[in-house]
């Protein structure tokens, strides 16, 4: 299949915007192109990529969120792929406001299977779709920021640009 792809500069590296003409299905960072492409081939064999400027403004509205207009990307039409449980998490991460955050257990609850964080936490970890399906805000149960698949220094800038509050463990 193919895919519709444009890049975007932004304060945290490179941006990969995917499309498959009607929604967005991949974004994701500069230098994760390998695991972006992996996780498309699970839902198509043939993957390949065509350059274009913006594809259907999803770029625009990416770069207005990054400009603080937080809302520019609520009503992106995502094509996700995924299981039905990793469809549901990813749903249900979307609900999440700006600026807050959610642990896995209480997400794994909020979806009626309380025992079910470390899939919660799992779907998180294979979201193709990242800062719109906001698995960035997902976090430890103890407050603590938990892996990001783009990093935690981006976790944490994207946390931090939506002035979410957040625990720091580290010194930085």
């Amino acid at each position: 299949m193919d895919f519709l792809i444009d890049r975007i500069a932004s304060e945290i590296g490179t941006l990969l915007i995917v499309s498959d003409g009607e929604s967005l299905c991949a974004l994701d960072y500069g230098g994760y192109e390998d695991r972006m492409t992996r996780l498309l081939q699970k839902r198509c064999e043939q993957v390949r990529f065509r350059d274009v400027p913006d594809p259907q403004g999803f770029s625009s509205r990416i770069r207005s969120y990054l400009a603080g207009h937080y809302d520019a990307i609520d009503d992106l039409p995502v094509n996700t792929g995924g299981t039905p449980f990793q469809r549901r998490v990813w749903s249900a991460l979307r609900t999440i406001p700006v600026g807050t955050t959610v642990s896995y257990g209480e997400m794994a609850v909020q979806l009626g299977k309380p025992a079910a964080y470390r899939a919660v936490g799992m779907a998180n970890a294979l979201n193709p779709v990242a800062i719109v399906v906001p698995c960035h805000r997902m976090i430890g149960g103890n407050g603590a920021l938990t892996g990001y698949a783009g990093g935690l220094e981006r976790k944490r800038w994207l946390l931090e640009h939506e002035r979410a509050r957040i625990v720091d463990t580290e010194p930085r």
